[in-house]
């Protein structure tokens, strides 16, 4: 475990900030080594917007427990097909839904467990502040 060699903080509104400028290099070689890619955190920063629509957010929960067609959610939700398949196109390209086809109709669904996981845990976050 790094020692920390500063201790003396002061209190900036809500934030702690420390009285001295104190550098712990080895803790940030640490944490460098561990950083992602540039390019691997723009694509998690680009997921997460994707994850900034309500009306997606509301897609993603109907496709939580169960596949829908595009008609069942556009009823579910109070809204036209043509809005509710141009959010679903978006999900589609940020890989968080997919498809399949069954005659005529088409079927969603989220792409994998990881999608789901990472409503959950969200959910679950946001529900902390109302318990």
């Amino acid at each position: 475990m790094i020692e920390k060699k500063c201790i003396e903080c002061e209190n900036k509104g809500d934030i702690e900030l420390c009285k001295s400028h104190c550098l712990h290099k080895e803790l940030v070689e640490e944490a460098r080594k561990e950083q992602p890619t540039d390019e691997m955190l723009a694509d998690l920063a680009d997921l997460f917007k994707i994850f900034g629509d309500s009306t997606r957010i509301k897609i993603i929960y109907s496709l939580f427990e169960r596949e829908m067609c595009v008609c069942d959610i556009a009823e579910l939700l109070g809204m036209t097909q043509s809005a509710i398949s141009h959010q679903l196109r978006v999900l589609k390209n940020g890989r968080l839904v997919k498809f399949r086809k069954e005659g005529k109709t088409v079927y969603y669904s989220l792409d994998d467990e990881h999608v789901g996981k990472i409503f959950d845990c969200g959910l679950r976050h946001v529900k902390e502040m109302y318990y």
